[in-house]
C-alpha cells in the first residue's frame, strides 16, 4: 500500500511541476491520459532514484563535501532531466526543457514530497527491526 501511495505522491508532485515550471508540460489527449502519464513517469521517476542515484552520489562524494552538500541539487536535478529523457524515449508526452527547468521541478517533487510525507503515519518499529 505504501507504494501505490508514494507513486500517487510522486505523480500529483510531477504535475504540480508541470503547472509551475513553465517548460516541463505533460501533452496528454486528455485528463485520464495525462494521469497515467504521470504515473508511468512518477513509476520510472523511482526507478531512477533507486538505480541510477546511488550511484551518481558515490561517485560524487567528493563534490558533496566541497559544496556542503549544495551538490544534491544537481544530482536531483539531473535525475528529473533523465526520467523526462526516458519518457520521451518510450514516446510517453512528458517534457523537461532542459537543466533549469528539471532544476526547479526537483525541488517542487522535493518539497511536495517532505511536506506530504512530514503529514503520513510512519510504520511503526519495534526492536526486533
Amino acid at each position: 500500500m505504501g507504494f501505490i501511495v508514494q507513486l500517487l505522491l510522486t505523480a500529483g508532485a510531477l504535475w504540480l511541476s508541470t503547472v509551475i515550471v513553465p517548460d516541463i508540460d505533460v501533452t496528454g489527449s486528455g485528463a485520464f491520459a495525462n494521469f497515467m502519464t504521470l504515473l508511468v513517469v512518477a513509476l520510472i521517476f523511482g526507478v531512477v532514484n533507486a538505480l541510477i542515484k546511488p550511484i551518481v552520489q558515490i561517485l560524487g562524494c567528493a563534490f558533496y563535501v566541497l559544496t556542503l552538500g549544495l551538490f544534491a541539487f544537481v544530482v536531483n536535478a539531473l535525475m528529473f532531466w533523465l526520467t523526462g529523457w526516458l519518457a520521451d524515449q518510450i514516446n510517453l508526452p512528458f517534457h523537461v526543457g532542459g537543466f533549469w527547468a528539471a532544476f526547479w521541478g526537483a525541488i517542487i517533487v522535493t518539497l511536495v514530497s517532505w511536506i506530504v510525507g512530514a503529514f503520513l503515519p510512519r510504520k511503526a518499529t519495534t526492536a526486533a527491526d
